[in-house]
């Protein structure tokens, strides 16, 4: 009896300690199972905060395309500016253009005018020398002088009809009696005293002038009433 108890002491002693073991050695284990798993929390977010570091310092597709879209849009800008102030430059040369060649065109027109004109002054002059040959007595009397007052009428006839010819190109006469001299529009051929006429003016017309479209195409040759003393 003894003898068992003895022998059952020490299963009972070491039945008792193996819980103890148990818990002493798990509680040993913790500190390892809590050290593993903070190790593997900070493996998993440190790849984490390389992608972070890796997306920010990445430019994203989207905005690639738009800085893209952005210098196309500049440069197509650029282009539209050059295209305007190059259409707009040639309008101008246009217009300067046209208004050169209608410049031209006139210039050219009074040129041809003014020659055609000149060429027919001396025309209209003999008409005045040709009406100035008939005396005025003869022509009041159209019984001795019938014959060269009918002449006379049908060259003044001819002589209006011409003259209105002219007038419809922009050819008029200058007739300045009466006018005070006008260095512009006379050329004086001499000066004399008139008694009852205003000194400086044109008393007497020895070549009608003419003007073409305002310009002064001939001078009219006059003689000016000298101021007496």
């Amino acid at each position: 009896m003894l003898r068992s108890i003895i022998a059952s002491a020490p299963r009972r002693t070491l039945a008792a300690a193996r819980p103890v073991a148990s818990a002493v050695t798990m509680r040993a284990a913790m500190p390892a199972l809590r050290f593993y798993s903070e190790k593997a929390e900070k493996a998993e977010e440190k790849p984490a905060e390389e992608d972070a570091d890796a997306e920010a310092g990445e430019v994203h597709p989207l905005q690639k395309e738009l800085d893209s879209c952005k210098t196309k849009l500049d440069e197509k800008d650029k282009q539209a500016a050059q295209f305007k102030d190059k259409y707009l430059r040639a309008v101008a040369d246009f217009q300067n253009l046209q208004t050169r060649t209608v410049k031209e065109v006139s210039d050219a027109k009074d040129y041809a005018l003014t020659k055609f004109a000149k060429d027919l002054l001396e025309s209209v002059d003999n008409f005045d020398r040709a009406l100035a040959v008939v005396a005025e007595d003869k022509r009041n009397d159209p019984v001795e002088h019938k014959e060269i007052i009918d002449l006379y009428e049908g060259v003044k006839m001819t002589q209006n009809v011409f003259e209105k010819t002219l007038q419809k190109y922009g050819i008029t006469k200058i007739n300045p009696v009466g006018e005070k001299f006008d260095p512009n529009l006379h050329e004086a051929t001499f000066q004399a005293p008139q008694a009852d006429k205003e000194p400086g003016t044109v008393f007497f017309v020895q070549q009608t002038g003419f003007m073409l479209n305002g310009r002064v195409l001939r001078a009219a040759k006059v003689g000016i009433v000298l101021e007496q003393e």
